[in-house]
């Protein structure tokens, strides 16, 4: 099993202001427009599931399988070519600020992990860099 983290991130919002709003993808509204058309066809999403189509991947599905308010929302794959794991933790730095983590698991076969870790760890990346950059009031 592969891990990939992303850096802490720092959010300027408290800790159950973001917890709030990535626990409940229906709030994925609020980044549609900023979505790059030229890396994401598709982007739906409901209270407990994201789907996406990359090219050349294929489509990812990720749902809901467990939230631990206020600190932790931890999905895994509905759809995906490979199958992984991925939490968001989010921890409070002081009352009007807060941090945020991403990691992924995935069970990455040993003739592919040259080729895919790169990429993996830079997607965990930019959802991080995403994440800290929505306004979550």
């Amino acid at each position: 099993m592969s891990k990939y983290e992303s850096k802490v991130k720092q959010v300027p919002y408290p800790q159950q202001t973001v917890y709030r709003a990535i626990s409940d993808l229906n709030n994925l509204s609020r980044i549609r427009d900023r979505v790059d058309d030229d890396k994401i066809k598709e982007f739906s999403f409901d209270s407990d599931t994201v789907s996406i189509t990359v090219p050349p991947v294929g489509q990812i599905s990720l749902r809901i399988i467990e939230r631990e308010e206020p600190s932790c929302i931890k999905f895994e794959t509905a759809k995906s070519p490979m199958p992984f794991n991925l939490w968001i933790q989010i921890l409070p730095v002081d009352e009007l600020t807060s941090k945020l983590k991403v990691t992924v698991k995935a069970d990455i076969p040993f003739m592919l992990q040259a080729m895919v870790s790169g990429p993996l760890q830079e997607g965990v990346d930019k959802v991080a860099e995403a994440l800290a950059q929505i306004h979550y009031e």
